[in-house]
């Protein structure tokens, strides 16, 4: 005999909708009040219902707990002190105990129907179910079976409701809407932690009909990024909210590292430089051709004026990569400039053809003293980024044009001059934007993830290069899938540009003086009293489907924290050219040996050998020791001269001679 099935009860109201002629109900806020028990705080999502129907149905009105208040019938304070007789721990001397009231302020999330728009009504106020919350954020409309587009941000708790958070990607990643923004003190708000949960919870649940997703992250400062493809220790709280949103733990498991060289070109610039994770880490390096398109981030506007870009302009479309003469001027000289010694000595020839001459001094309009200038700042470009920029014209790239789908391509810049970081931006993303104009690089949508936005793109200060691409970034960049998720501590000292054009923004643990600037006024004061006391872990979000920001809880990432790493892997001492070729090589095959490198290096010079190791990892051939051994021409060490046998002198007289000489 089968036990009956338990009878399943609704759930009973924790409040009734009050309202009064100073606290009126409005369409867009209503006030409630609660039993002293309650599980009701800020950021509670609560459900009322109604006791007349509309248009023949009930309505539904669901809001989210912005304000609290609890109060007594004392007139004023002086009637509870003499209630106790003066004494805070006297007995009371009232007949009963004093009735108090827990009154909350909610605003209205969304109201079911939504026509007519009316004030809340009286009823019943229930706390918010997995169903309510969905109903409440309009989750519903991107949850349903066959279209489903939502990436889970986290978890909302409260009285024992654990509903997963979802953003819709057509508002994350575009076209609809597109880029988020986070902020939040450093080392509180946890903005990195929350960036890397949020790119392995896209990954995990990106629609496949939308295509394919990458993301490019720049680390600005320190480890933080550097040990992506490394588990980390999470918590078995963790697990079940990464369960919760259907995530795996693990980290990311296609991560691809980028860095240029330090100044004596062979030692790498990153502290993930351990050889035990050198297998996907590349160089970055770039020659004149990949650089002078960007001279304009690394030249003084103060100092470089019309003339001197309308000189540049002709060197870029008329001398580089092009077989360049002038009879005049150079007679039959022809030059092909590939690199920064090319560029080199072509001005040299050009100017002293110039000064040759007899003349006002101008050639092809430009006068000398501009293409003096111009030469200057061009030939110090190597010199300010050296390590990134080559003489030579080596390049070695991220994979544009083929792109792999669900990759992280981490471009480590945290140890660069401000100069090379500002190229660096600048180069990559506008490449990225360029091929996926033309639709080939590799992937549908890339992710670009900037940090420190309170130096890239400030409110104010001068209009940099690297701000205006940030700009043009925010603003049309949906449209093409390049999409842009960005972190800094003050908000509010952010171009509004940037800010205002992400869709959604995310608040960790803020600090008061920012709360206190204009851009948080329409936030209630009980809001930002939680804001500045958010653990970590905690985040408030606005997302353009949310009415009302909602306070979420997502897991610690799954990956090795950036201090983690580096006392794991300590970053690797300065070696010797022999070492550092050695390394490198490794990547393409481990059966290489320090002999070996050593033998086939020889006597060569250090600019050839860093040469040769530059050519192998751009070509990536099948037997690498044979490609490296053909970049060198076979030099013949010098033997040292054999000293000539003397022959004994001849003897003119017998050795008894006593008059011999």
């Amino acid at each position: 005999m089968t036990s009956p099935s338990p009878i399943s009860h609704p759930p009973a109201p924790l409040g009734r909708v009050v309202a009064t002629e100073r606290k009126p109900n409005t369409p867009h806020e209503f006030h409630f009040w609660t039993a002293l028990e309650s599980p009701v705080g800020i950021g509670t999502i609560v459900r009322v219902d109604g006791n007349q129907p509309v248009n023949g149905q009930i309505p539904q009105i669901y809001g989210i707990v912005v304000e609290g208040f609890s109060y007594t019938d004392l007139v004023t304070p002086l009637h509870d002190v003499l209630g106790h007789d003066g004494t805070p721990s006297g007995a009371s001397l009232a007949a009963t105990q004093r009735a108090e009231i827990r009154l909350y302020t909610a605003a209205v999330l969304r109201q079911v129907p939504e026509e007519p728009l009316q004030p809340v009504p009286m009823g019943e106020v229930f706390l918010a179910d997995d169903r309510d919350v969905a109903i409440a954020l309009r989750m519903d409309g991107y949850l349903k079976e066959g279209s489903r587009s939502g990436i889970p941000i986290g978890v909302y708790r409260a009285g024992g409701t654990d509903a997963p958070i979802y953003l819709d990607a057509d508002f994350l990643i575009g076209p609809e809407a597109a880029h988020l923004n986070i902020t939040g003190v450093s080392g509180l708000a946890t903005k990195t932690s929350a960036i890397e949960w949020i790119l392995s919870s896209i990954f995990a649940h990106f629609p496949e009909r939308k295509g394919s997703i990458a993301a490019v992250c720049f680390n600005v400062k320190g480890p933080d990024l550097c040990f992506l493809d490394q588990p980390g220790q999470i918590e078995e709280a963790d697990k079940a909210l990464y369960a919760k949103c259907q995530v795996p733990p693990t980290p990311f498991s296609r991560v691809q590292y980028f860095a240029p060289f330090k100044s004596d070109g062979y030692s790498l610039n990153t502290l993930r430089s351990n050889d035990e994770l050198l297998d996907n880490v590349s160089s970055l390096t770039w020659g004149l051709r990949e650089v002078l398109q960007y001279a304009e981030v690394l030249l003084n506007r103060d100092d470089v004026d019309a003339k001197a870009d309308a000189l540049i302009d002709f060197i870029r479309e008329r001398v580089v990569d092009r077989d360049f003469t002038d009879p005049q001027l150079l007679g039959n000289k022809r030059y092909t400039v590939r690199s920064f010694a090319d560029l080199e000595a072509w001005f040299k020839d050009v100017l002293s053809a110039i000064e040759g001459k007899s003349g006002e001094g101008y050639w092809r309009t430009h006068h000398v003293a501009t293409i003096r200038k111009v030469r200057n700042r061009l030939s110090n470009i190597s010199t300010r980024c050296a390590g990134l920029v080559t003489d030579d014209g080596a390049v070695s790239d991220l994979p544009f044009g083929s792109f792999e789908d669900r990759t992280v391509y981490v471009v480590d810049v945290a140890s660069l001059e401000e100069d090379a970081q500002d190229l660096i931006f600048a180069r990559i993303v506008t490449k990225l934007r360029e091929q996926l104009e033309k639709r080939e690089l590799g992937v549908n949508h890339v992710i670009v993830f900037v940090d420190e936005l309170n130096k890239y793109a400030p409110g104010d200060g001068q209009d940099t290069y690297v701000r205006k691409m940030l700009l043009d970034l925010a603003e049309r960049g949906r449209y093409l899938g390049l999409v842009l998720f960005s972190a800094q501590q003050f908000r509010s000292q952010v171009h509004r540009r940037v800010v205002g054009n992400s869709g959604t923004a995310l608040y960790g643990r803020m600090d008061a003086d920012e709360l206190a600037t204009p851009g948080y006024a329409i936030l209630s004061p009980a809001t930002k009293t939680k804001l500045a006391t958010l653990e970590k872990g905690q985040l408030m979000v606005r997302h353009p489907h949310f009415t009302q920001p909602i306070f979420v809880r997502f897991p610690r990432p799954a990956i090795m924290r950036g201090r983690d790493g580096a006392e794991r892997y300590p970053q690797a001492a300065d070696v010797t050219l022999e070492h550092a070729v050695l390394r490198s090589l490794r990547t393409l095959d481990p059966s290489l040996t320090l002999g070996w490198v050593r033998d086939v290096i020889g006597i060569q010079e250090e600019e050839i050998v860093i040469r040769a190791r530059n050519a192998t990892l751009r070509e990536r051939p099948t037997d690498v020791r044979k490609f490296f051994q053909g970049q060198f021409r076979t030099v013949v060490a010098s033997q040292p001269a054999s000293r000539a046998v003397m022959a004994p002198p001849v003897r003119s007289a017998p050795a008894d001679d006593p008059y011999g000489f």
